[in-house]
């Protein structure tokens, strides 16, 4: 058997703050109704002021070590991680990176660590990366988080925007293995498209609008989407995704248990099935409890599964993603026999560090 990186601990978090579509609806232009029947959404938690992405990828780290340790593993004799791979596209700071001050804060000294930015398919990215410098032997065990807070900078008067994203953050440990145990990594699928940039984006903040030395457009400091053409790339692009890998790995769509897809909406997730001709049941769906939590998405979902027992261990799984970028990619493995730590445990803002929270203040304050 050769060397793979091998999943062995999982944890999720949410900030404490929830927004129900009920509390939207008293605020903007918007129903219950509407919201369930274009999105599946009922309910997103949203940062509390000066909370930040670090803050719940710290949680969410702590409670996939946790795991890990409480996993265990006869053959594995090293407990400590030597890599921290974060996806966000919502950093504490634009400068530095959001990774390293995560690992300080777990007491993981000074190991590397380094930010992935390809927004809902960054967990999917950052999970490549690291099981490649696994299988590479650069290192042994790696903690791979997915983390955004995009309350932070979202319209306050969008009510599309507003109620399809959330705040939250989940992560996994990976270990060095075998690639016939349980837990491997098998295979991955990845892919991007600048050409489609402008359709999920922030206009203003970076260096291209930064450099006229005018200040940005009205509305271009938030989240912008163009709805259909991004539901129809989605649906193609983790569809096509999914397809490659298992031709790759040499599953049919027949032998999967099931699909952990980017949370964005329950259309997509529900055209992706039927485009892989696969049974409502085998599509993992939580987005009606927290949102679409971009780069959180996939292992906050992955959580809920195992938590709940609707994923078990011996499951064939794909995950599959689809992003900003435009970047999509999934990843293949058999489901291992771990515990996830999911609990909501909201860690305190860390005082030291500074956190931009001019938009979030906003997103309060005009609500």
């Amino acid at each position: 058997m050769s060397r793979a990186a091998v999943v062995c601990g999982l944890g999720g978090a949410l900030p404490a703050t929830a927004v129900t579509n009920e509390e939207l609806a008293a605020r903007l232009d918007t129903s219950d109704q509407w919201i369930r029947t274009r999105t599946g959404i009922g309910l997103r938690y949203v940062v509390a002021p000066g909370e930040s992405t670090s803050d719940l990828a710290v949680a969410a780290g702590e409670r996939a070590l946790e795991s890990a340790r409480r996993t265990g593993n006869a053959n594995d004799t090293e407990t400590d991680v030597d890599l921290v791979v974060l996806a966000t596209s919502t950093p504490d700071r634009p400068c530095p990176g959001t990774a390293p001050g995560v690992a300080h804060r777990l007491g993981l000294g000074t190991v590397p660590a380094f930010d992935v930015a390809a927004v809902c398919t960054g967990f999917v990215y950052a999970l490549a990366t690291a099981a490649s410098m696994i299988t590479a032997g650069v290192a042994r065990r790696a903690l791979v988080i997915g983390a955004d807070t995009f309350s932070t900078i979202l319209d306050p008067v969008d009510r599309t925007t507003r109620a399809i994203f959330g705040d939250g953050a989940g992560a996994v440990v990976l270990r060095a293995g075998e690639s016939g145990e349980p837990g491997a990594l098998l295979g991955f699928d990845l892919g991007s498209d600048g050409g489609g940039a402008d359709l999920i984006t922030v206009r203003a903040g970076g260096s291209r609008q930064r450099s006229t030395g005018e200040p940005p457009a009205e509305g271009d400091q938030y989240f912008a989407m163009e709805g259909r053409p991004v539901f129809t790339e989605a649906v193609i692009n983790m569809s096509e995704s999914s397809q490659r890998l298992l031709d790759r790995v040499g599953w049919t769509a027949g032998d999967l248990d099931k699909v952990v897809a980017h949370q964005a909406n329950v259309r997509i997730l529900h055209a992706v099935g039927e485009q892989l001709g696969l049974e409502e049941k085998q599509i993992v769906v939580n987005l009606d409890r927290v949102g679409n939590t971009v780069a959180a998405s996939i292992p906050l979902a992955l959580s809920d599964a195992a938590a709940s027992g609707d994923l078990v261990p011996g499951h064939r799984v794909v995950l599959t993603g689809f992003g900003g970028g435009l970047t999509w990619g999934s990843a293949a493995l058999v489901w291992p026999d771990i515990e996830p730590v999911t609990q909501p445990k909201p860690v305190p803002p860390k005082s030291q560090l500074t956190s931009h929270t001019t938009h979030f203040t906003q997103f309060r304050s005009q609500s």
